[in-house]
């Protein structure tokens, strides 16, 4: 496949195609036709498809394993039949192997608790390579996953077709959401409800290095949330980002988002946490090890935060200071349906002097650009609800992916933050799996069936996952100019 770890100059990526930005909303596109059982693609096309048994889906990875490529997918609650059992089972975690893109194969299915949406299921996966003296045991494969509101549990996935369940860190929770798992370290941020915690998701540190034996290191969250605070309380988290000393949490997904930036080794390390306080830190505890937050106010959220490190903005390179900037993309989630609520985009905030964030630009999609069926009308949710969180050499500080529900995948130019471009999209055709999404207008529900897709990551080959909360399946899609 074409390599595009050698960043394009601006000019050329302007004028040449296929890494163009695509042409603004213009008269052709009211006479676009809109078949929701026909693929909607310009400037990337699909590779592969699996229908992931009709679960509906929350989360994918793609690993590599020795010589294989596995991807793995994380469901929100329901049931369905696992052909591979004959059992119809709760929704878990799909493992595939995809290594050949375009025929993914299922491998194992691993039930979650029972329950609807995200009461049950295994939304949240991540994945690390086994390594002696930091994490496991080289050459074997671990995986980290939510146990519905349960808890998170860590299976040995050396053999993806027979995973073995390793220890569970956590159970009898109340809630769970998306960890974060340092692969070099062992050391995992699981997201959940703590006992005596006034937030339903905040943060329960683990050292997770040895796979079967965790070990606890402290709870962490905003001011207002902890045990014994009083006055409000301040949004839950959504989910953390570690990138070398910092970490990053998104708080809030569509209202009253933050961005809070924290000194890693502080939050590890701090000298007055004694064993109660590493259960209820003082709100002193929780401010240690923060650098920066940036607030989003009520109307936006900060669902996934993604660091995009020495950014060169191609307008600035003449420029003796502040020619490389260090951004934070900001994806809110949409969570209404046909738009019955406030536009949620996608922010690039500038974290280049991490004590002063400040926002510089934004991307959205006009719901106009649908054609004859404006997104708004076509069913389920329109807007961003996540992006691509991998430090992917091919795509790290150019192209960003985006899930936009009903809109499907869309890939947008960053490398200049203060304007980003979209280059391509696919929106997948609906299936007989599809599942429909309603409204209730003046008393009366009516129900559509759309794409929803959710969220998606991409390998080192260059090829993007993405899953549909709708049931549809997960499909695997590349830029044009890249081959199969």
């Amino acid at each position: 496949m074409r390599s595009l770890s050698r960043v394009v100059p601006y000019a050329v990526l302007a004028l040449a195609l296929p890494w163009a930005p695509l042409a603004a909303a213009d008269d052709d596109n009211n006479n676009k036709p809109y078949n929701p059982r026909k693929a909607d693609a310009q400037g990337m096309r699909l590779v592969g498809f699996h229908d992931l048994q009709g679960r509906s889906a929350y989360q994918p990875i793609a690993e590599q394993q020795g010589n294989r490529w596995i991807a793995y997918v994380g469901h929100h609650g329901g049931s369905a039949l696992n052909p591979l059992t004959g059992v119809v089972e709760p929704n878990g975690t799909s493992i595939l192997d995809v290594t050949n893109p375009k025929k993914p194969v299922m491998l194992k299915h691993i039930p979650g608790p029972a329950g609807a949406g995200e009461a049950g299921g295994a939304q949240m996966v991540r994945m690390c390579p086994g390594v002696t003296g930091k994490l496991g045991v080289t050459g074997k494969f671990y995986l980290l996953r939510t146990n519905g509101t349960q808890g998170h549990q860590v299976f040995d996935v050396t053999d993806p077709a027979n995973p073995v369940l390793v220890s569970t860190p956590i159970e009898g929770q109340t809630d769970t959401h998306k960890n974060w798992w340092e692969c070099d370290t062992g050391i995992a941020y699981l997201v959940g409800a703590a006992p005596g915690w006034r937030s339903s998701r905040m943060t329960q540190i683990y050292d997770l290095s040895d796979p079967a034996h965790p070990v606890f290191v402290r709870n962490f969250g905003l001011p207002s949330q902890q045990p014994g605070a009083t006055g409000p309380v301040e949004v839950q988290l959504h989910g953390p980002y570690r990138l070398d000393n910092r970490v990053y949490f998104g708080y809030g997904t569509a209202t009253n988002g933050i961005l809070q930036i924290v000194d890693r080794d502080k939050l590890l390390n701090d000298p007055s946490l004694t064993p109660a306080t590493r259960l209820a830190p003082t709100a002193a505890q929780l401010l240690y090890p923060q650098i920066s937050r940036y607030d989003q106010g009520p109307t936006n959220g900060a669902h996934t935060v993604f660091p995009i490190m020495n950014m060169a903005p191609p307008p600035f390179q003449r420029f003796t200071r502040g020619a490389t900037r260090n951004i934070i993309a900001l994806t809110n989630e949409s969570t209404s349906n046909e738009c019955r609520e406030n536009p949620q985009l996608t922010y690039f905030i500038d974290i280049t002097t991490e004590s002063e964030p400040f926002g510089v630009g934004s991307f959205k999609l006009d719901p106009a650009s649908g054609g004859k069926v404006n997104f708004c009308d076509r069913g389920g949710r329109f807007g961003t609800h996540s992006s691509d969180e991998r430090i992917n050499p091919k795509y790290y500080g150019k192209i960003l992916w985006l899930a936009y529900f009903n809109a499907g995948i869309r890939a947008v130019d960053i490398r200049d933050p203060w304007a980003p471009k979209e280059i391509g999209h696919y929106i997948p055709a609906i299936t007989d799996k599809t599942d429909v999404r309603c409204v209730t207008t003046n008393g009366v529900e009516t129900c559509k069936t759309a794409i929803q897709t959710n969220n998606l990551d991409s390998d080192n080959r260059g090829y993007v996952y993405a899953v549909d909360r709708a049931n549809t399946g997960m499909h695997i899609v590349v830029l044009d100019g890249e081959d199969d």
